[in-house]
């Protein structure tokens, strides 16, 4: 019987690895838009209830890694045939508030999603500059920013072993903290389990969320899927 780590090869990609790029920008894409793994369909629960196509998407996605790999926080996981089987994309870059819509066209949904983002990421920089005195800098968190795993066998395994190397490299360049948005339970538990990250606890001790139920856009999504967008960080 092989081991997990004799079934797949991980490694944290450069920006000359194109082709990982490439490959990690379709896994990416492929998990978010929706895809069947060993008979469950995967999915992110905002992109299921948008107007998001794939090839949007995959743009989107290749944009984000071309623009932060050379950081060095994008971990591949890939299986004997070299396919990329599994994603964790993250950057150390302060989150940004662009606060307008920038999408258009076909993509135009993504707007959406992006203000989600932004909702939850300036609730966690308001209650950041109460507790520190100071707003978040360049370089003090690791953001987790994308998660897709497509392989059909160890897949929690791939995902812990993309987050330890990340979340490794992270504690010994001094980064404080691994910053995350979760929009599904699925995403909680998974990160909760396997790197001890915590829904994040604003200073009044409320959760950083935003409920689906309360977004006109997103209010189909059925409470049994997800309720909301969730920050999740685990102190370094």
């Amino acid at each position: 019987m092989q081991t997990t780590q004799e079934l797949y090869k991980y490694e944290i990609i450069t920006e000359e690895q194109t082709d990982l790029i490439q490959k990690a920008a379709e896994c990416l894409a492929r998990t978010f838009i929706g895809v069947d793994v060993s008979g469950k369909w995967v999915q992110e629960p905002m992109v299921g209830q948008l107007n998001i196509g794939y090839e949007d998407f995959y743009e989107f996605t290749k944009g984000y890694l071309d623009s932060t790999v050379a950081q060095g926080y994008c971990a591949v996981a890939q299986d004997i045939n070299n396919n990329v089987v599994g994603v964790l994309a993250g950057d150390t870059n302060a989150p940004e508030i662009i606060g307008e819509d920038i999408f258009e066209g076909s993509f135009y949904d993504m707007n959406v999603i992006l203000r989600v983002l932004e909702d939850v990421d300036k609730r966690f920089m308001e209650d950041y500059k109460l507790r520190n005195g100071k707003e978040v800098e360049d370089g003090e968190l690791l953001h987790l920013f994308m998660l897709g795993v497509i392989a059909e066998h160890d897949r929690h395994e791939i995902i812990q072993q993309l987050g330890n190397r990340l979340i490794t490299k992270a504690s010994s360049q001094g980064v404080k903290a691994v910053l995350g948005e979760a929009t599904n339970p699925k995403s909680i538990r998974v990160m909760e389990k396997y790197h001890n990250m915590k829904r994040y606890e604003d200073v009044e001790g409320n959760y950083i969320v935003h409920k689906y139920q309360d977004n006109s856009k997103l209010n189909g999504i059925s409470a049994t899927v997800a309720d909301g967008t969730y920050i999740l960080i685990k102190e370094l």
